[in-house]
């Protein structure tokens, strides 16, 4: 099943990419926000649609302690919104900690801070849907077991 990670950001969404088998996860692209939500939803439906995507995963900035904050209620509207523009299942999924391990990915890689700055919503799109296949991917295995 081929996914994509969708890391919802005020300024930026940050998009990766899942292999087709569903095993990996790779940053696709930073779609700076537009000032409009449904042109951002229609970018995304060409990608799901240019990729052949089957499912989107939505990050859901849910606070430290598990609770929902404005930030976690704000993305469920924009998922509800999204959700009516594709064709494929939309998901949330928790996203606490994302981007800190993205930028931690980014700083081994020696990359300044200028230069993070510019990949870290897709490299957080990535870790996210990483962690969301991993978990998938634990699940059929314990099935099989």
């Amino acid at each position: 099943m081929r996914a994509l990670g969708v890391d919802l950001g005020s300024k930026r969404i940050g998009l990766a990419t899942s292999d087709r088998s569903g095993t990996i996860a790779t940053p696709l692209v930073v779609l700076q926000r537009s000032g409009s939500r449904a042109t951002d939803h229609q970018a995304i439906a060409r990608i799901v649609e240019e990729y052949e995507i089957e499912c989107v995963v939505v990050g859901l900035p849910l606070n430290m302690n598990g609770s929902m904050g404005e930030a976690a209620k704000s993305a469920l509207i924009e998922v509800d919104q999204l959700t009516s523009v594709l064709s494929v299942p939309v998901l949330t999924f928790d996203e606490r900690r994302t981007t800190v391990t993205a930028d931690h990915v980014l700083m081994q890689q020696n990359l300044n801070a200028q230069e993070r700055r510019k990949v870290i919503d897709k490299v957080a799109a990535a870790v996210l849907l990483q962690s969301w296949l991993d978990g998938r991917n634990s699940a059929k295995d314990a099935e099989h077991d």
